[in-house]
């Protein structure tokens, strides 16, 4: 049977995606630079949790000193246009105070958090060094998911001795968007990754539960993957799904080729139709050499940083527009055929649903395509579907958080956030 999420929390689960940058940017001026703030601004909002990379692995299953963490950019200018990654200066922290200082936070604004790691995808990237880069990627693929859950039950040991702050977990990920990263290391090329993980996840949901039995543990996927849900391992306590539709967005990506290196990028297109005057090369496009293992720390590629980086956003932003009449039918047929078979899947196994990130997808930092009056829509459509098939927790849109510019609509999150109906 699954693990109920603990009877204390609201009826629905208002989220807020805080991510890795709830530690990664807590310097001078930073978004997180004080933690009581940004929780008073998601409370005023309508929020009532956050999601983060607890970054557990460090914590707990590295040996790397966290006393005095040091985490800054990428290096140079790289990535300073770029979603999430335009962390503007170095700062230090002791990562274990850090942690207990945003739960007693929490704690004072009568709020949750959901615990997730992404240091299989890019948390590493933002530290001064890699060593702890290279002490999560020693641990062999198939006994990362285990690895993981041993570090998130020590982590919920440290918290309840800290005060009793476990009581501020609303539920446990091993990792976020498991079939995209390295937890997929070692799996056969040919393999749907969602159906070949499903051994490894259930190891390590079970090793999780060993510990804690009482706790709810899962793990997410990137969108909703329809046609190997039976890959999603049936002792999960909660479905937790990312529908990010792309759409008008995916034209965007396949005619640059920007996750696809195996094709060449068309430097000369990119320069007519997005690129600001003045933007180098592609190949010009580097942290500086000091910073360069970076790019293997991270998921994101260089084609896509370097568009983020170096596009004009209002070009982007009219070339998508421009486009979108083409793709709006099949956007909205895409979020509602996975809200539909990711509340079916929920329903079937008997488990709560939770919306943990969505919903068109990865623009850069100053597009307003998604904070604009296509995206905004989009957000209401989302939720309103989100919040009529059932779900137990969704956010209103994932740059919907301090450290984005959509932060200051605060109209709009106030709104949805009436619709999921979460209450204090």
């Amino acid at each position: 049977m699954p693990t109920p999420l603990p009877a204390h929390l609201p009826s629905a689960l208002t989220i807020s995606l805080w991510d890795f940058s709830w530690y990664t940017r807590t310097g001078p001026g930073e978004p997180f630079a004080d933690l009581d703030r940004a929780f008073a601004e998601a409370v005023e909002r309508g929020y009532n949790t956050v999601r983060i990379c607890a970054m557990p692995l460090l914590l707990s299953g590295t040996g790397v000193d966290t006393t005095r963490l040091r985490l800054g950019p990428l290096g140079g200018d790289y990535g300073q246009r770029v979603r999430w990654y335009d962390v503007r200066g170095t700062t230090e922290i002791d990562a274990r105070a850090h942690l207990l200082a945003l739960f007693e936070a929490a704690r004072r604004h009568d709020c949750f958090v959901i615990l997730s790691s992404w240091e299989y995808q890019q948390s590493p990237s933002f530290a001064a060094d890699r060593s702890w880069f290279d002490a999560i990627t020693a641990i062999e693929p198939e006994r990362r998911a285990e690895a993981l859950a041993d570090a998130l039950a020590d982590l919920i040991d440290f918290l309840a001795r800290h005060g009793g702050l476990d009581d501020r977990v609303a539920f446990t990920e091993l990792h976020n968007e498991v079939q995209a990263g390295r937890l997929t290391e070692g799996l056969a090329a040919d393999e749907d990754p969602v159906v070949a993980l499903r051994p490894r996840l259930e190891r390590g949901l079970a090793r999780f539960r060993q510990r804690h039995p009482d706790r709810p543990v899962t793990v997410n996927y990137a969108e909703v993957p329809v046609g190997s849900l039976r890959g999603v391992p049936r002792n999960v306590d909660v479905a937790v799904f990312h529908p990010y539709v792309y759409g008008v967005l995916d034209e965007l990506l396949d005619t640059y080729a920007l996750r696809d290196p195996s094709r060449p990028f068309p430097q000369d297109r990119a320069e007519r139709e997005l690129l600001r005057p003045g933007a180098p090369r592609l190949e010009e496009w580097l942290p500086p050499e000091e910073d360069r293992w970076r790019l293997e720390a991270t998921i994101v590629g260089r084609r896509e940083v370097y568009i983020h980086d170096w596009c004009d956003p209002d070009r982007f932003d009219a070339w998508l527009y421009d486009r979108y009449a083409l793709h709006r039918a099949a956007m909205e047929a895409t979020l509602a055929l996975w809200t539909a078979a990711a509340a079916d899947w929920a329903a079937e196994t008997g488990v709560p649903l939770v919306f943990g990130e969505g919903w068109i997808g990865y623009t850069p930092l100053h597009s307003s395509f998604e904070a604009g009056p296509v995206g905004s829509a989009f957000c209401r459509r989302a939720v309103a579907g989100a919040a009529r098939a059932g779900v137990r927790g969704a956010v209103v849109c994932s740059n919907t958080a301090p450290q984005h510019p959509m932060w200051r609509d605060i109209g709009l999150q106030r709104e949805c956030n009436a619709l999921l109906g979460g209450d204090r």
